[in-house]
Order: structure tokens, then C-alpha cells, then sequence
């Protein structure tokens, strides 16, 4: 049978064994080789040919009659049975470190403006039929009904999945709407229509942010705002609004944050009929543009506004489609990570550990990077071995998302991992690290 491209990782228990990590320390390497064949089924030919030696050679260092000690043959050892540098008194090795995790910012280098692309297919029956109904000439209200429906099933794959699939297909939607808006219509359907192009251009704007190629993001976003004002729809403005302050706040443009946030929350107290979860929702993004500055008074009175709005929330609320995700569990978790980003690791963890035990399973995204918010403040508050179980967890939902926000979030985490890689419970997660993560993002591009 062939070995795979990618030589295969010794099991995480195998290198935090205390006899192999003893051996590695003193370059035992008949000691090495035994336990690698007894407890990784890698025998004598296989390590020879991974670790560019004879097989006469490995079997006489088996044996105790030959000692391996010119410095190229022991890097070899290392990088043929992938065991990490430290443990043999090397320098990290190219492969521990994942590719994805070497990728920066997918942002080009130049502001890109949205272009009309020609209409790409969209994935799934149930959306090629709602686009066979939007080919009337005369769009009417079930054609908007089902243009609305198409979006929420849009947003629902988003969660699951990630945008950057999803892309094509909402971008060529949207200049269908746009091209439909060019015809005069009946005034309820043109205010439909433009509606539903705001609707589809910040979910644009989202998909660019999710893959942090923040120009694209910021020119959709402008792009969906200019759709909500020729409609007058000051809540939705709103909404847009606290995507660019989001976005801001990963950027580590906290004054831009604010600003964005301030116009949101003056939309929406000037538009009729905004409710409590609006609101609420609204001060908790002007919580993370006050800790994103180092406001400590600011954001715990942010974070006051926002519980005492989610208070007054009524079953009764005409709530728009676009702030139901605004629930309890996401005002508990986003308390948290406030929290968090002001340095309360100790206040935040609770927060966000309760909230991540609620949240629904079908979201991979935000469970992936609530874990990953966990992990961190879990290691900021010492608790090593809770917040290496924690990352791990997140691995799999992180690798079945197409997101380089939740890689962002993964990274951060590897970085402040550094100083305890040589940890047992670090060594592990790092393995696990390395066989799920080159499948979601190895492929990245460099910037």
C-alpha cells in the first residue's frame, strides 16, 4: 500500500507517552523506533523509507549497534515521523505549524468596486425554482415572498456551512433584483424589490467579511445601504450599520467601530416601531467598539443598556426576520466576549461557557468561534488543560466551515498557545490540529 503524501502523525498519545518523551530527550533512538513500530504500526522499512535511512541501518539502531548522531539525519527523524522539534532539541519544524495557519488576510491589495457578474447557478432545486419564478416579467407579491424565503434559506446554509460557496449565487440574485428595479413598477412591488436588494447586498457584504476581504465587504454593505435609504428603511440601515462596526472591530478600527454604531443606534431610534431587541442588539455592538478601545466604564454601561432593552422584549414584538438571531444565548455569549475583549477573563468565562452549552448545533460557525472565545479565556485564566479540551472540541465544527473568521479565531488561539506547546495536552491538540485543519483552509491563497 502506498504512503500518503502527507506522512501520517504519530497518535498524540504515542508523543506525550513520559517513555518516548524520555527517549526523545537523551535521542534514544532505538527506543524511539521500538515504540513507534509497537504503538503506531510504523515498522522498520517504513521508517527507513520516511526517514531517508537504509533499512540495514534502522534495523542496526534497533539492535543497539549503531547511534544516530550527525544533526541532518535526527532532523530527518523528525520530519519523516513528524515528532516535534522540542522534543529532540530542535527548532520547530516547517510542518508543525498547519498552512492554514500561516495564511494572512485574504484582502487584496486594492479596493475591489462590485461589478455585475453574469448569474451563476445556484446550488439546490428548491433555489433554481425560486429564480424560474422571479423570470416572470411582471415580478408580483409571491415572487418577493419567495425572493425573501430564498434568503433566510441563504442565511440558514451560511451558518452552516460558510458564504464562500453561497457567494456566487447571492451576488447573481442581486443584479437580477437590481436589473428588475430599472423597470418602472407598481410602487409596493418596486419598495419590495429594493428590499430585498438591501437584503441580498449585505449578505454580500457578510460572506466578504466572514472571509476578512474587508473592501469587498465595505463596498456591498455601502452598496445594501443605498438600496434601504431609497425606501426610507431606517432599520435596516440600522442593521447594515452594525455589520460595518462588527467589521471595524476586527479591523482594530475601534474609533470606526463607534462611529458606525453610534449612526446605527440614531437610525433606529428614528425609525417607528424599532423594538427592544434592535436596541439591545445595538448596544451590545457599541459594547465591543467601547472594549475594542480600552473603555472599561463605557462598555460595562453598554452591556447595562443591552440586558435592560432585552428585558422589555415582548412575545408581541413585531421583530423583523433580520434580529431574530438575537436571542438569549447570543446576548449571554456576546456579554461574554466583551467581557473578554476588555480583559475580564474571569467574568467572561462563565458567560461564555453557558452560552456555547445552548447554542444550537446546526450553527457551526458560531459554535467554532465561541469555542475558540472559550479557549482563549479558559488560557488567560490558567486552566491549561480545560482550554486545550475546549479548542479541540472546536475543531470539527471549525473544519466544516468554510470561514476565515473562525481561522482568525483559531489562530489567535494557537498564538497564545506558544508558550506551553511543549505541554502533553498541548502536543495533542496540536495533532488533532494537523489532521483536520489542512482540509478547510491549506488551499487558501496568499494575499
Amino acid at each position: 500500500m502506498p504512503e500518503p503524501t502527507r506522512p501520517q502523525e504519530l497518535p498524540a498519545g504515542l508523543l506525550t507517552h513520559p517513555e518516548m518523551i524520555k527517549a526523545c530527550r537523551v535521542r534514544d533512538f532505538a527506543t524511539i523506533f521500538s515504540l513507534v513500530k509497537a504503538r503506531a504500526g510504523i515498522y522498520p522499512s517504513m521508517i527507513a523509507r520516511r526517514c531517508e535511512l537504509t533499512p540495514s541501518r534502522v534495523g542496526e539502531v534497533m539492535a543497539g549497534r549503531r547511534q544516530l548522531l550527525h544533526m541532518d539525519v535526527i532532523e530527518r527523524i523528525a520530519d519523516g515521523l513528524r515528532i516535534p522539534g522540542h522534543m529532540l532539541g530542535l527548532s520547530r519544524r516547517e510542518w508543525e505549524t498547519p498552512v492554514g495557519l500561516r495564511v494572512a488576510d485574504r484582502e487584496p491589495q486594492h479596493p475591489v468596486t462590485p461589478k455585475p457578474p453574469t448569474l451563476a447557478p445556484l446550488p439546490g432545486a428548491d433555489v433554481d425554482s425560486i429564480l424560474a419564478l422571479t423570470s416572470r416579467a411582471n415580478p408580483n407579491p409571491s415572487t418577493l415572498e419567495a425572493l425573501r424565503s430564498s434568503i433566510e434559506d441563504y442565511w440558514r446554509r451560511d451558518d452552516q456551512h460558510g458564504g464562500e460557496a453561497l457567494r456566487p449565487a447571492v451576488v447573481g440574485q442581486l443584479r437580477y433584483v437590481v436589473e428588475l428595479l430599472k423597470e418602472h413598477r407598481p410602487a409596493p412591488i418596486q419598495h419590495g424589490l429594493y428590499g430585498v436588494a438591501a437584503e441580498l447586498a449585505r449578505l454580500t457584504g457578510w460572506t466578504h467579511f466572514d472571509a476578512r476581504q474587508y473592501n469587498q465587504a465595505r463596498a456591498y454593505f455601502t452598496e445594501s445601504l443605498q438600496f434601504a435609504r431609497e425606501i426610507d428603511d431606517r432599520q435596516f440601515m440600522a442593521n447594515v450599520l452594525a455589520c460595518m462596526s462588527l467589521q471595524a472591530t476586527y479591523q482594530e478600527k475601534p474609533g470606526d467601530a463607534l462611529a458606525f454604531v453610534n449612526a446605527a443606534q440614531d437610525e433606529a431610534r428614528a425609525a417607528a416601531g424599532t423594538t427592544p431587541r434592535v436596541l439591545s442588539m445595538l448596544s451590545l455592538r457599541e459594547a465591543f467598539a467601547h472594549a475594542a478601545l480600552g473603555s472599561h466604564t463605557a462598555t460595562h454601561q453598554a452591556i447595562g443598556e443591552a440586558h435592560r432593552q432585552f428585558e422589555q422584549i415582548q412575545d408581541s414584538d413585531p421583530d423583523l426576520a433580520w434580529v431574530t438571531y438575537f436571542d438569549e444565548t447570543k446576548l449571554i455569549v456576546d456579554t461574554g466576549i466583551a467581557h473578554g475583549q476588555l480583559g475580564e477573563a474571569a467574568t467572561a468565562e462563565p458567560l461564555i461557557a453557558d452560552a456555547l452549552r445552548r447554542e444550537n448545533s446546526a450553527n457551526q460557525r458560531g459554535r467554532a468561534f465561541h469555542a475558540f472565545w472559550l479557549a482563549r479565556t479558559q488560557l488567560r485564566l490558567g486552566r491549561l488543560d480545560q482550554a486545550c479540551h475546549t479548542a479541540t472540541e472546536a475543531l470539527q465544527p471549525a473544519s466544516s466551515v468554510a470561514s476565515e473568521r473562525v481561522a482568525g479565531h483559531l489562530r489567535e488561539f494557537y498564538d497564545e498557545l506558544a508558550p506551553h506547546r511543549r505541554e502533553p495536552v498541548a502536543l495533542a491538540f496540536e495533532s488533532r490540529l494537523r489532521d483536520l485543519l489542512p482540509a478547510q483552509v491549506s488551499g487558501s491563497p496568499r494575499p
